[in-house]
């Protein structure tokens, strides 16, 4: 039996940044003024979820972390045109399509032509602790 530290990883290298990026987020400790902890630990849930669930395919369909986990440069999930599909609602993936992530009834489209792209949260989070 391998040891957790060296069992080899099932995600891509960019999932697994994302997985170690999400991870430096506290589910209790909201990175986003006027979100609240339990929005936020929803959001964090799913994020991590989809990562574990989904990253690889995610990569493999050429998805961005700012598409998928990003968010407005100043004004973080108050501008949720500038959202990626992950961070607006706090529900989890069921799967994942080249164009769209279904949630259930519901899909969330991650390149929409146009559509402004933030930052991921994580770098967010880490502009606002001022690191």
């Amino acid at each position: 039996m391998l040891l957790p530290e060296l069992a080899p990883d099932h995600l891509p290298p960019e999932a697994a940044e994302w997985r170690k990026a999400i991870g430096t987020l506290r589910p209790s400790s909201s990175p986003c003024r006027y979100l609240g902890a339990s929005a936020w630990a929803n959001i964090h849930e799913a994020c991590t979820d989809f990562t574990e669930r989904f990253g690889a395919g995610a990569v493999r369909l050429i998805s961005t972390a700012p598409e998928l986990f990003g968010v407005h440069p100043e004004h973080g999930l108050l501008r949720v045109d500038w959202c990626g599909v992950m961070v607006i609602g706090g529900r989890k993936a069921i799967g994942i399509k080249a164009d769209r992530i279904p949630f259930g009834n519901l899909s969330g489209y991650r390149n929409v032509p146009g559509t402004p792209v933030g930052i991921p949260i994580w770098e967010f989070a880490a502009r606002r602790e001022g690191k």
